[in-house]
């Protein structure tokens, strides 16, 4: 369904490959941050709200009849790149429980601020689902 792209002489990645080939139907879900279905954030931290907003994605990759494999790229806008440090290992026991051992391209970018208050993090997604 997807090939990754790894050029032999680069350092292998953690958590994240540096390029995807997939051919199927694409699915482009928009920028998701951390809350539930009432608009409540799940939690003060990045990584709970990292986790949601990861199941948020999965959820709309779903609607497409995909799963969290078929994700190709993520990208990641964070208020905090210390944050984002200071809770690594937490974000990669968050990352996993929704997404398993399953890492695509990725990218994560500080921004400023967010559209929703008290977000703390939002993540964009590509998903490709093979055909039949």
């Amino acid at each position: 369904m997807w090939r990754i792209l790894a050029p032999a002489e680069w350092p292998q990645p953690k958590g994240y490959v540096d390029g995807v080939a997939a051919k199927g139907t694409l699915i482009a879900v928009a920028g998701q941050v951390g809350w539930d279905e009432q608009h409540s954030l799940a939690g003060p931290g990045v990584s709970e709200q990292a986790a949601q907003a990861l199941r948020n994605i999965c959820r709309v990759v779903a609607e497409a009849g995909g799963k969290p494999e078929h994700i190709v790229r993520l990208t990641w806008f964070l208020t905090s790149k210390d944050a984002y440090v200071a809770e690594r290992k937490e974000l990669g026991l968050a990352y996993r429980s929704v997404m398993g051992k399953h890492y695509p391209a990725m990218t994560a970018v500080q921004v400023v601020a967010l559209m929703v208050k008290d977000a703390l993090v939002e993540i964009e997604a590509l998903a490709v689902i093979p055909d039949a």
